[in-house]
Formats: structure tokens, sequence, C-alpha cells
């Protein structure tokens, strides 16, 4: 047999195991959405269209599932940022990820019990997350620094400590429009020049 065919029959299984785990954890995060902590392991495996032992392979337990979960949430957004970075001017692809940050945030209240369930608590998760979240954002920042749309003095975390504030308040009906005009006011009190909206 060839070599690259010998190369690619031995690639497939590996592209075969992360299709499977980006389903589970896609099914995954709308169980726990939907239903909690409490959502059935063996549903989330039926509805990704792997095996039970093809997710208990990758998630040995359902904790490990729900972090999981988390994670890529946080993996996504951190990717996101790449992405805006590369394809936007500075001062849009900041809003967006902001806006997009904002929507983690929402994600996050509503899956707040199942990672409350967490053995040990959801802090380390948490704190797991601190370190992506703020090379995304001081990465935004830099960039529409270096533009001139922002003032140099901003400490880029600065810019999502009040947006992590709004998800301890109370949930209203307009939550998220309130957090998107919030995201607004920040840029707008640390540019030099008011952001143009995409």
């Amino acid at each position: 047999m060839p070599r690259k065919a010998v190369q690619s029959a031995a690639r497939k299984p590996r592209r075969d195991a992360q299709l499977n785990r980006e389903r589970i954890l896609d099914v995954a995060k709308n169980a726990f959405t939907r239903q909690g902590a409490d959502a059935s392991l063996d549903d989330i495996a039926r509805q990704a269209e792997v095996g039970a032992g093809t997710l208990y392979r990758h998630f040995p337990t359902r904790d490990a599932l729900i972090a999981a979960v988390y994670r890529n949430e946080v993996e996504k957004l951190a990717a996101a940022a790449r992405e805006y970075a590369a394809t936007m001017p500075p001062i849009q692809a900041l809003r967006k990820w902001m806006l997009l940050f904002v929507d983690h945030i929402a994600q996050k209240r509503i899956i707040a019990p199942a990672l409350n369930s967490v053995v040990g608590g959801p802090e380390k998760l948490y704190e797991s997350a601190r370190g992506p979240m703020e090379g995304a954002i001081t990465a935004l920042v830099k960039g529409a620094i270096k533009s001139g749309d922002l003032r140099r003095d901003l400490e880029p975390f600065d810019l999502l400590r009040p947006l992590i504030g709004v998800a301890y308040v109370p949930a209203g009906g307009d939550w998220r429009q309130s957090a998107h005009r919030l995201v607004d006011i920040l840029l707008a009190g640390s540019s030099l020049k008011h952001p143009a909206k995409n």
C-alpha cells in the first residue's frame, strides 16, 4: 500500500473520533440547557448518533462531560477572537467579540445548574477560562489601540469586568439588550473616536 494511503488510513479514525466528540458536545450543551445536570447521557449519545461506549470513552463521567461542554464554549470564544482580528477592522472585531462574550455569559447562566453540580463546584472551571479570555480581549484591545481607536492606558480586562458583573444581576426580559448597550457604552468611554458599528 502506498505510503500516502497508509497515512490517510491512520488519520481517518482520529478524524472520526474528533467529529464524534464535537457532536457529543453540541448535543450535550443543548441537553444540559434544557434539562440541567440530570440530562440522560444515553439520550445524549443517541442524539449524537454514537454508542454509549463512545461517549464514555471520551467523557468517563457526567462531570467530565459538563466540564468539557464549558471548556468547548471557551475555546470557541478564543477562536472567534482570532478570526475577527484577522478579518475585521480592530474596533469592529473588538465590539463583535464583546457581543459574543455577552452571549457566552447568557449561556453560562442557563447551564449554571449543570455547572454547579460538578463535584467541588464550578470555580476551577471558571478560573481555567480566565487565561483564554484575557488572551482574547488583550489581543483585540491591543489591535484597537494600535489603530488609534482606543486610549493607550486602557486595561483590556476592564472591558469584561462590567459584563461579567451583569451575570450576577437578576435577569429581566431585556437583560441581553441591556448588556449589548453596555458594550457600546464601554467602548465609547474607552475610545479616542466613537466605534463604528458593523
